[in-house]
This record gives structure tokens, sequence and C-alpha cells, in this order.
């Protein structure tokens, strides 16, 4: 994967066209203009936002503010969640730019997480880097890093600087010639509901005959409604939303396959 330099890049920089309209019942001391933002695929809501919130506050009384958070259709959408899987989950069948209504009252505590700072935030992207590192490498690598390194890392996602982040990153993504893979696949697949939201378990890249796991062989062990048996290989039904995801790749089961990577989304 480290060697995949320019898909590594398009992944890194894909862009989603979105509009940030204030939700009409907030209070405000004159009309509140759209706001527009090209969304980073691969960072979180929370962080990339400064700029809308900014906008909206200047029409509106500052007791009437309080923490912001973000709906699409009625949906409460996770900060937590990597905008690209966000986007993926509710509305890649939408016509662009994408929606999104902003709020800054009546918090949905049973819908989100707090995120008071963009400390939270990046507490939770190690956490996600931590433990994808424990199923890949059993924590080796991520242990053996300096703080420096977790901080560069971060910054780099923070600061949507590519080459910063994946100096640091490509060790997360290499192993000994001799071990053949990662120990353990780290994914997650997410759906659209909120009885199971996703799914994860344990999934080797290897075989016990020595071969090597293809993305089908995931889904099949994993969420075999997700394939049809009729295909000649491994085919994603289009149906219910499904998303594959790691802390470096992502797959949307629809009516098309993309690969993401979206960092922390584990």
């Amino acid at each position: 994967m480290t060697d995949d330099k320019d898909v590594l890049r398009d992944v890194w920089f894909g862009r989603i066209p979105t509009c940030f309209t204030l939700y009409q019942d907030e209070v405000t001391e004159r009309e509140a203009e759209p706001y527009y933002l090209l969304l980073p695929r691969i960072s979180y809501l929370t962080l990339v936002t400064d700029k809308v919130k900014k906008h909206f506050q200047k029409v509106m009384r500052q007791e009437e503010v309080s923490e912001i958070w973000f709906e699409y259709e009625g949906t409460p959408l996770k900060w937590h969640y990597p905008i690209g899987l966000l986007f993926d989950l509710h509305a890649s069948n939408t016509a662009l730019p994408w929606s999104i209504t902003v709020h800054f009252k009546n918090f949905p505590e049973k819908d989100l997480l707090h995120c008071h700072s963009k400390d939270v935030i990046e507490a939770h992207f190690m956490a996600c880097i931590k433990e994808a590192d424990a199923l890949k490498h059993k924590s080796q690598v991520i242990n053996e890093m300096q703080k420096k390194d977790h901080k560069q890392l971060w910054m780099g996602l923070q600061n949507d600087k590519f080459e910063q982040f994946w100096a640091i990153n490509r060790k997360l993504m290499e192993y000994p010639p001799e071990d053949s893979g990662f120990r353990y696949i780290p994914f997650r697949i997410y759906q659209a509901t909120t009885e199971r939201p996703f799914i994860q378990k344990l999934f080797r890249p290897i075989a016990s005959g020595g071969e090597l796991h293809t993305l089908g062989d995931l889904l099949k062990d994993v969420c075999p409604s997700a394939i049809t048996p009729e295909a000649s290989g491994a085919r994603l039904q289009t149906t219910e939303p499904q998303h594959i995801c790691a802390a470096e790749v992502s797959v949307k089961a629809t009516r098309s396959t993309n690969f993401l990577s979206d960092a922390g989304s584990l």
C-alpha cells in the first residue's frame, strides 16, 4: 500500500462539496446565508468546520449559541465518524452539494457524543490507530514510536498535510517480509441501522492453506448477505448501504464500490 503513492494521494484529496444551512428555528439577528465548503473525506466534521461555526455565529446572539452539531435530513451526524463514511452512509445517492443543517441548541444527547475541543478528536483518532495496530502488529509499531511521531500523525490529518501524515503512517502499514502480512486485518462493516451500526471480528489476511484472502472472502465470512451467489466472482449487492472500514481503507457496498482512505474510522 505504501508504494501506491498516486492512489493514496488521490484518496487523501477526495472532497465532498457541501452546503451548510442554519436550522430554521435558531434565533438570529438577520438572515443567515448558507456556507459552502469542500469537505475532506478523511477528516472529521468538528475538525474542519471552524469557518462554518464563525460564519453563523455572526448573525446570532451569543446567549443563543451552545455546542454546535450537524444533521442531515433529520439524522444527527456523528462527529467521530470520518466525513466520507458519513456521506456514503447517509447521502451517497443524493445530488451535490451535500446539504447539512447546523444547530446550536437542543444537543441530541442520546445520539451524539460531546466534542468540546480538538483534543477530544485527537484522543479518539489515536485510540483508533492504536486499536488497529494492536490487530496488525500486536501494538509493536505504535509503541515504538515517539510522542512526536504520534503528534506528527495527528497534525498531518488536522492540517490536511499528506506528506506529513504518510511519513509516519507508512510505518503502520508495513510488516516484515517473513510475516507475509498483518496478524489480522482491522476493519468494520458499517451499516445504516441503529440496531447494529457496525460488524467487527478477527480476520486474517492469509488463509490456512497459504492463499491470500480477498475482500470478497472477508465479505463472505462476516457479511454474506452483501454477496450475490450467481456472480462468477465476489459481487456486492445493491440494497442495504454498508461500509467496510479499517483505519486506512473503506469500501461501500451500494450501487458502486468505492475504495476510500478514511483514517481513524475504526
